[in-house]
Parts: C-alpha cells; structure tokens; sequence
C-alpha cells in the first residue's frame, strides 16, 4: 500500500501518468485471486508481471518446506529442460540466502553464473523477493532482460505487484491447508469402524460416517437432512420427529447399551454447539460383543481362580518386590485378621524377631529367582503364636522378569506341638530308664552312709561337735534318700506326696545349703520374703528339689562374670498364686525358648546334664503351678518366676480338709 501511495504521489507527465500505471496495476492484481490455486495463480502472477514491464521472460521460484522450485514460467523460459530449471532454482535459493532488501538488479552472469546464462539467454536481471508475515522469504520473482533500467515509478509497482502476490500466496497456502485438514478430517472420520451420526436439534441428520451409511445402504450424502427415526439404526423404533438414542432433549443419557440379536452396542452421547449457536448431538455406536464375552471369560475364570484360592486350606498371599503384601486369600482372614491388618504391610512383621532374620534372607533369594521353604513362629489375628510351614514361589510377568512372591502357609501349630510332645515323651523315656538306673545304684551306697552315720552318732566317744555335723551329714543323706525316691517316681509317673507347706521355710532351708558356697565365694545373696505368704500344698522335698536346682543355675551364672555376683529371692502372693523370683546379674539366657527341654543346657560339657530344669519343669506343673524365664531388661542375668496356688488356712486347718477329718 506504501507503493500505491507513493505511485500517486508522482507528477504527471514523467514516465507515464501515474493513473494509467494504477490502471494497467489494478487490471494485473485483479486476476490474483487466492481461489485459482497456488499452481494458477503463480503462472498468471508471472504473465501479468512480463506484460506490466515489457520483460522478455519471467520466473517465479517458491520455498516450502526448505526446498525451492520454479513454480511457474512464461516467454521463452517456459521451454527449458528440468535440469536447467533445477539449477535456476538452486540460484535463486542463493539470493534468498543473501540479505535482500528491495530489488536487485544487475548482470545475469554476475547474479546466475555464466554457464547457467548462457543456457537462459538472458544478459540482464531484475530480481524481487516475495515476503510473507514477520518477513519471511516465500520466494523470488526474476524479470529477464527488460531493455531498460527500471524508473522510479516502475520499481514502486514492482514491488507493489510482489506484496500483493505474496499476501495472495500465503492466501492460497492457508486455504489449501484448511481443505487438506477438512479431507483428512473427513477421511478419518469416514475410517473409524464404529457407527457415527450427528443430527440437528431438531433431529435431522448433518452427518454420518461411512459405516453407518454402508449398513444403512445409503450414501452418506444422501442421509443428510433425513429424519433420525427414518434411519431405523439398529432397528430401534422412534416416534416421527425424534431420536431413538435421544431420551431426554435437555441432557441426553451418556452411555447405553442395546441388545441386537447377538450382538451388543455401546452408545455413547454427547452435545456440542457449532458457531451459529444451533447444538448438534454426536450418537457413538460401538459393537461391543466380542468385549462383553471377554469380560464374561475372565468373570468365570477369575471367579474360578479366586473359589479354589478361597477353597484351599493353605494359607495364600501375595507380595511384591518390596515384601508388602498385596492379596490374601480367604482362609488367612479365617486366621482372624481383616484385611486391613494384613493388604498394605509387610509379611515380616508378623514373624518372629526370633527368625526374621532367616525370613528375610529367604524372601531375598526368592526375587532372585529359587523358591525357598522354611518353618516361622508367626503371630496370628488373635495376638498368640503359631508355627507355620512357609513356601516362597516367585511370580514372573509376560516378559519373564519377577514381579512378586506367592506365599503358600500351613498353620503347623498343632503338628508342631504334638511332635514336641512326642519328643519330650521319647526324651522322658529315656531319661526313666537313665534315672531308674542311676537312683538303683546311688541307694547302695547311701544305704551304707546312712547306717555308718547313725553308727557314729550312737558312738559316746564321738565328740558333741562332730555329732552336730554328722547330723547334717544324716540330715542330708536321708533329703539324697527322698531325692532318689522321688527320681524314681518322677520315672515310673508316680504322684508325689503333697501337703501344706510354707514356701518360705523351704528357701530358707534351701539357701542354708548353699550359704558356704555364697560367702566363699563373696556372692552377694539378697532374701526378701512376704511373712504373710499363704501355705501352698505341694511335696517339700520337690520345692526344695526344685529351688536347689534354680539357685545352682544362678550360683554357675554370676561365677562367669567378672563383676561382683548378686542373687535376689523374692516371694509375694499375687492374685491368689505364691510367687518366687529368683533374679541373677549374671550371664543371661541365650535361648530362653529350649530350656526346659530334656537334655538341653549350656555349660560346657561334664558340667551339666541339661536334666535339671527339665525335672523342674515336671515337678511345677504336677504341682499345677507354672515356672517361666526371661533376661533382664539391663542385659545383665536373667529371673526365674515359680508360682504355685495358694491356700487360706494354717496347716492343721488346712490338713484336716485335706484328710477330711475336719
């Protein structure tokens, strides 16, 4: 526009008048029109620019997408062979490249090359770029051999003639893109294999796509404008004027589906409005009956799979790479936890501290690739322990690689404690047959003790000294004799021989044992006895038996340490049972669950049997009482707890309701 003013602006008379160049410009730009196409418009562009000033041939090269080529020719240009028309195209894609402002011209050699004009013909060029928005090149208009240099007022409608080509251009180009995204638009929406149609308020049809048209059997052109009910798609019936998918004009139902012979469809439903305001309804219909019998397969086989993982009576989870468990099958709910307790956590925590360690160590090797099998003390939903037999089974994914653990448990809890039993049992009857031998053996010598013993008491000569000491020897020959007798029964499961007893008097009998031992030894022994304890019925020679064997462990214990040695007893009656502790500094328990086991102990070898604690055991529980263990919480020693029932009354009280003489 800057050009056409400046056109005006230059007085009559001088090379042209400039209403007779706006004349022949305005008859030129005329036939620019963006609907001839881009091919057209290029070949009339540079006609009418040949003609404007009496050029002797004109070239018009384009750029699109970085690659240049003449778009159109006319004069004698338009005979040149491809390869002469690919090297102008290639120079001019040069000039692009160099900074133009404005037109240039000059020799032909010097702008094209020599070889490359004397091919053309040309001695003389004018060049004029064609620029778009932002000022960017979208080619190059060459005049060839115009006879003259342009004047002032030719080279302002030059430049004129090329900005309104280049807008026309542009033009062009934008309109070919919007019919080439309408085709594909129509393409693709004509591609899609579900049933498509589009209908006006009013519910005449505005569009459908090619497979709906092709099972209609019409044209989808000539399904415009027709009523939707006289579609009949899929047979629905619908009263004139309406929709069969369209329930509610307001708010059209989203999804529905619809039972076609065997056949399924999917409608799906949505409203848009178009620029004028007028809303259009899109009707989706999609056959979905090969995905409906899908989902019903994978119904019946998951329910299958899930009513024999409920029906097992193994326990079944399912973990992931982190150990988290991420499905419980019914029988672990059976166990007594929800499934809150147990989706969401991990499995080690509800083993053990004792072998969690191992439990871990298996599941490790398990996303390694080898399945593992363990037995694990597990809690279970009621807080108690249990024994569990564990198998670990890797899960791998489509691709091979480990995705999870199966964890297939058996509750053995009961397995496992009749097989201790039977154990303890075979144990109990080997240690019989040892006792029974043993206690045969020691009472031929303690026979003879005790007779030699009351010989030297009869004796006047023995010294009332030796006397005392020869008592205790008598006193403790005849507590062996009771011991022996009671191995025996302890043996053959014979009953002991049970009355009132006060606990107390027996520690304190018990301690006097072993006082020699603790002052030797400069073991510090603490006694804090309740003076009030109530009786308790049991065999005193078994209680002494019993506390004997515990202070013997405690006296062994504190003789392994390096600091000074302390045992404490306590007695005190708690809710009805006489308790006694028995508290130690010194070396601990170091496998608190096996030592009540026959046989098992740890001292060194010659320095126990394992038998003691073993026999403690027996003699707490036929006295309906309960012996237990722990370390302290200090890590130094450990305390032993017996508790007995306790009985109201004195003893001859409560004697006399023994032998029911009351």
């Amino acid at each position: 526009m800057r050009a056409l003013r400046q056109i005006r602006e230059v007085p009559s008379g001088v090379e042209g008048s400039p209403e007779s160049l706006l004349a022949q410009f305005s008859a030129s730009t005329l036939e620019l029109n963006p609907s001839l196409g881009l091919r057209e418009l290029c070949r009339r562009s540079t006609l009418r620019a040949m003609e404007l000033l009496s050029a002797r041939a004109c070239v018009f090269a384009l750029v699109e997408s970085n690659q240049w080529r003449i778009a159109a020719l006319s004069g004698a240009a338009d005979r040149w062979e491809d390869s002469i028309q690919r090297a102008l195209a290639w120079r001019c894609a040069e000039q692009a490249s160099a900074p133009i402002s404005g037109l240039r011209c000059g020799s032909a050699a010097k702008i094209l090359g020599y070889e490359l004009t004397e091919a053309l013909g040309w001695s003389e060029l004018v060049i004029a770029p064609l620029t778009g928005r932002a000022e960017k090149i979208l080619g190059i208009l060459c005049l060839a051999d115009l006879g003259r240099s342009l004047s002032t007022i030719e080279s302002r409608l030059l430049e004129a003639f090329t900005s309104h080509a280049s807008v026309a251009i542009e033009n062009v180009r934008m309109i070919e893109r919007i019919e080439q995204s309408r085709r594909r638009w129509v393409e693709d929406f004509d591609a899609i294999s579900d049933l498509i149609v589009v209908h006006s308020a009013t519910n005449q049809v505005l569009r459908l796509n090619r497979a709906l048209a092709e099972r209609l059997g019409l044209h989808p052109i000539d399904a415009v404008g027709l009523e939707m009910a006289d579609l009949k798609i899929l047979s629905l019936p619908s009263p004139p004027g309406h929709c069969p998918f369209c329930q509610d004009q307001v708010s059209p139902k989203k999804e529905s589906t619809h039972q076609l012979g065997p056949s399924t469809f999917l409608i799906s439903t949505s409203r848009i409005n178009s620029d004028d305001g007028e809303p259009r309804t899109i009707h989706v219909l999609k056959d979905i009956t090969d995905r409906r019998e899908a989902e019903r397969r994978f119904r019946r086989e998951r329910d299958f799979n899930k009513n024999i993982l409920n029906s097992t009576q193994s326990m079944i989870l399912v973990l992931d790479t982190a150990g988290l468990i991420s499905y419980v099958n019914r029988r672990c709910l059976e166990v007594g936890y929800q499934d809150h307790e147990l989706l969401g956590h991990t499995l080690a925590e509800f083993v053990a501290s004792t072998r969690r360690a191992a439990f871990l160590e298996s599941l490790q090797s398990v996303l390694g690739g080898v399945s593992a099998e363990l037995e694990v003390p597990l809690s279970k939903g009621t807080r108690t322990i249990g024994q569990f037999s564990v198998k670990l089974s890797p899960m791998r994914d489509e691709q091979g690689a480990i995705n999870s653990v199966v964890v297939a448990m058996a509750d053995i809890t009961n397995a496992a404690d009749l097989q201790a039993k039977l154990v303890h049992t075979e144990k109990m009857a080997a240690l019989g047959k040892l006792v029974s031998g043993v206690a045969h053996e020691v009472n031929n010598p303690l026979a003879a003790i005790v007779g030699f013993t009351d010989l030297l008491l009869e004796n006047p000569e023995i010294p009332a000294q030796a006397k005392e000491e020869l008592q205790v020897v008598l006193q403790e020959a005849q507590r062996t004799r009771v011991i022996v007798q009671n191995l025996l029964s302890f043996a053959r499961q014979m009953p002991a021989q049970h009355a009132p007893v006060q606990v107390n008097s027996i520690l304190r009998q018990t301690v006097q044992l072993r006082n020699y031992d603790f002052s030797s030894r400069q073991i510090e022994l603490i006694e804090r006895y309740d003076e009030d304890l109530p009786l308790v019925i049991a065999d005193s020679h078994q209680l002494q038996q019993v506390f004997l064997n515990i202070l013997n462990n405690a006296y062994d214990a504190v003789q392994e340490t390096r600091y000074p040695g302390r045992i404490e007893i306590v007695t005190s009656c708690e809710n009805g049972h006489v308790e006694i502790v028995f508290r130690d500094n010194g070396t601990g328990i170091s496998d608190l669950d096996r030592i009540f086991d026959p046989f098992f102990t740890t001292k060194e070898v010659g320095k126990g049997t394992g038998l003691g604690l073993s026999i403690c055991y027996g003699i707490v529980r036929a006295h309906q009482g309960e012996i237990f263990a722990r370390n302290n919480n200090n890590d130094r020693g450990c305390t032993f707890t017996v508790r007995f029932p306790a009985v109201a009354g004195s003893v001859e009280l409560v004697t006399s309701k023994m032998t029911g003489t009351l």
